[in-house]
């Protein structure tokens, strides 16, 4: 079965409490998503294998550790998504990035897809998929099926939030997928938000509501 790890350095339990305030301005929600994905891609890139390998210094030399194996693949799942690919781009710069989209339909709650576009080599990456809130799971499962029939194989998911529903989801769809998140909110409400939450991540950020 999957881990879920819960990321609860100070810095980003400081900053997603402004992330979750209703105050915040898009300007300043957006910059804060983006330094919380930039403090979790720390924790999710933890178990990176390394190879041993010498440096010349400005003295001698130096048996350092590089890493090996498998590149990364960031594969935020739109719109959403978008606003924490960056943050992480800032630690791994030499990732590739797909695209999934997807939204949830407002009567069945189920996710439909109006976009793929991945990099020619996911198969042979380690991929993260990225979506802000995990409610239903719905976008969750679907983006990873999307994937496995693609064929990959790799794959971590990665999200400021989740609710116990989704997280259960996911778990149920793909017990091998290890769930990074910030934090585990109380439930979801009837129309399907997480509960406290900090309510719907794509128009906050790109200030469409």
């Amino acid at each position: 079965m999957g881990k879920v790890f819960i990321c609860d350095h100070p810095l980003i339990q400081h900053k997603l409490a402004y992330i979750r305030d209703e105050k915040t301005i898009t300007k300043d929600f957006r910059e804060l998503v983006d330094e919380v994905a930039t403090l979790m891609a720390y924790e999710i890139t933890r178990d990176i294998p390394l190879t041993d390998a010498q440096v010349t210094t400005p003295v001698t030399t130096a048996n350092c550790r590089m890493i090996s194996g498998r590149m990364l693949g960031l594969i935020p799942i739109l719109r959403a998504g978008l606003g924490m690919v960056d943050g992480i781009l800032k630690l791994v710069p030499a990732a590739k990035v797909g695209h999934i989209g997807l939204y949830r339909d407002p009567e069945t709650l189920q996710p439909v897809e109006y976009y793929v576009k991945l990099p020619t080599d996911v198969q042979e990456r380690e991929l993260i998929v990225i979506d802000p809130m995990l409610a239903t799971g719905g976008s969750a499962n679907a983006a990873i099926e999307l994937l496995k029939r693609r064929g990959c194989s790799s794959m971590k998911l990665m999200c400021l939030i989740a609710a116990p529903e989704g997280i259960k989801a996911v778990q149920n769809a793909h017990p091998e997928i290890d769930i990074y998140v910030a934090a585990i909110d109380d439930f979801l409400n009837d129309h399907g938000y997480i509960v406290p939450g900090l309510g719907d991540a794509g128009d906050r950020l790109f200030g469409t509501k």
